[in-house]
């Protein structure tokens, strides 16, 4: 992924998120986009796929000074933090596009690293924590080992 030429297989969790958005018709092209994470298997992969798109990216992380303001400057805001309800609603852009792949385990279920309930009533599309970016990581990589 980080040479001119095709990889032999993209990682399965970001390429699952970029084909969640291509198949909803998300527009790339000159879109600011925001990776909070920037783990060797989410966060650094989808900031490269999110260029390859011609997205211009920024990468965060959770130590980020002011990441409240950085989020929402974002068209297109991707969560692989792995804090549980770390970005709140009004930390979103609205009619933002909000993948969160964050999945952490709490005393009240399954939870992503955005307040999924705050970040539904602003965003033009979000992904839900369990069910979204989960089934199509497993999706890709059935497709990658085939």
């Amino acid at each position: 992924m980080f040479t001119q030429r095709p990889p032999y297989s993209i990682p399965a969790t970001p390429m699952g998120g970029i084909e969640l958005m291509e198949d909803a018709g998300v527009a790339f092209k000159g879109k600011h986009a925001v990776v909070v994470g920037r783990s060797n298997v989410v966060g650094k992969p989808m900031a490269m796929l999110l260029l390859e798109r011609h997205c211009t990216v920024t990468i965060a992380h959770s130590r980020t000074e002011d990441l409240p303001s950085i989020c929402r400057s974002a068209d297109i805001l991707c969560l692989a933090v792995g804090q549980a309800e770390l970005v709140k609603g009004d930390w979103v852009k609205p009619g933002a596009v909000v993948i969160d792949f964050g999945m952490s385990y709490t005393d009240t279920g399954l939870k992503g690293d955005c307040d999924q309930a705050a970040v539904r009533e602003i965003a033009s599309m979000l992904t839900p924590v369990p069910g979204g970016t989960g089934p199509m990581t497993s999706t890709i990589l059935m497709r990658n080992v085939l």
